[in-house]
């Protein structure tokens, strides 16, 4: 595309004569924006990956991908044959029975709401990723008729509990005692604690289901419903219904984009606004490149009528105010890349020793739904960036570069 004319004199023009090092200046500018902008770009994305991922795998590996439950209050029934047909649907990986209830805990004066999963240890690891955030403890120590529990971390820290001490459960129903309407108790002995770094460690419990079919007052045999997990996330909501329409009882069914679905729209309407913003950047560092060339084309007149009286096309020309628009662009994209990839790669463990050192959380657990700040380099939007970033400096130098083309060498010369 370039001949070697136009390559050695377009090189020599990036660097501005002797006197005039203002151009110069505005193509450092033009660099150090670009690449601020590319670097800018690729960060916040990999940050939002991280966000994205950590909803699915932490957030979403607990709360189950969708739930079956049987209408009315009285709890699904016979729910081992169910299961067994569950299982053997497309796309299902994993089904496992659950009890849930809300309530209270208390300890040494403090209370805390929490939600209060009965679930069989056994089959738990099929549908949740809890075993492999346990701290402390094991769930296999979950055993009906013990009354143990398995509480978050933030959870036991904000009561002041370890494992072996007691916690009292209140659920929001009354019992008929002689001394009157009562709240429904019972004491619990903490068994393990976990911890997944989300906002459920702060509110989330699981005892055995037989301990919660128990303080629930169930029939025997009954629990609340099933929990699945299937291979395909986004396809839970379709392969869900498609399960609970294939069985001979009617079943209710919920999926994950009900309890957390608009986090995970809002995560991606997020990365998808603050890459058009970011993008402005660079955007903006073009506009600089089209005015380092029209300076450069007005600098360089005499030179570009010589060029022409001695032969040169204006082909040529125009080729050789290209190359300095695409060297620019080049340099500024490819250090951009550099920084934002090294930045993507180091910004974790960057952002928690600035927060070891200066004493201060940044995420807090309380407030978001992870508690420290993930990245996930996708090498697929660092190659869609530098693309775009290229082609925007690429289309910045064509205006210039055509006006140099157009110079007539009579009017370049006329007052020198």
């Amino acid at each position: 595309m370039f001949r070697p004319l136009s390559l050695f004199v377009g090189l020599r023009y990036t660097a501005a004569k002797r006197g005039n090092h203002f151009i110069s200046f505005i193509s450092l500018v033009s660099i150090l924006g670009l690449m601020l902008g590319v670097a800018a770009l690729i960060l916040v994305l990999s940050v939002m990956n991280g966000f994205d991922r950590e909803l699915r795998q932490r957030i979403l590996g607990m709360v189950p991908h969708a739930t079956l439950n049987a209408y009315g209050e009285q709890g699904l029934e016979n729910w081992q044959s169910l299961q067994a047909s569950v299982e053997t649907a497309p796309g299902v990986e994993g089904a496992a029975p659950y009890i849930q209830a809300q309530g209270m805990l208390t300890s040494r004066g403090r209370v805390q709401g929490v939600l209060v999963n009965g679930i069989d240890p056994a089959l738990e690891a099929q549908v949740s990723i809890i075993q492999r955030h346990m701290q402390e403890g094991d769930l296999s120590q979950l055993d009906g008729g013990e009354y143990r529990i398995v509480l978050g971390e933030l959870l036991a820290r904000f009561l002041g509990v370890t494992v072996g001490d007691k916690v009292t459960l209140v659920l929001p129903e009354a019992s008929i005692s002689v001394a009157g309407v009562v709240p429904r108790l019972k004491r619990f002995q903490v068994s393990g604690i976990f911890s997944v770094g989300a906002e459920l460690d702060s509110n989330l419990a699981y005892i055995h289901i037989a301990d919660a079919a128990r303080i629930k007052r169930m029939s025997t045999g009954r629990v609340d419903g099933l929990r699945l997990k299937f291979d395909d996330l986004f396809q839970a909501p379709r392969l869900a219904r498609e399960v609970a329409s294939a069985q001979s009882e009617p079943l209710y069914v919920s999926d994950w984009t009900r309890t957390h679905g608009n986090l995970f729209q809002a995560i991606q309407m997020e990365k998808r606004m603050i890459a058009l913003l970011l993008l402005l950047i660079v955007f903006v560092a073009a506009f600089n490149i089209v005015s380092t060339l029209v300076m450069v084309v007005t600098d360089k007149q005499a030179d570009i009528a010589i060029l022409r009286t001695m032969g040169a096309t204006p082909a040529t020309i125009l080729r050789v105010f290209m190359v300095q628009g695409i060297l620019i662009g080049l340099i500024g994209t490819a250090l951009g890349v550099l920084l934002g990839v090294t930045l993507a790669l180091t910004v974790t463990d960057l952002v928690a020793w600035i927060e070891q050192v200066l004493g201060i959380e940044f995420l807090s657990a309380d407030v978001y739904f992870i508690s420290y700040l993930p990245s996930e380099l996708l090498w697929s939007d660092v190659g869609m960036i530098t693309l775009a970033a290229f082609s925007i400096s690429f289309l910045a130098t064509l205006y210039p570069a055509w006006r140099a083309s157009r110079t007539q060498p009579a009017e370049a010369l006329r007052y020198e």
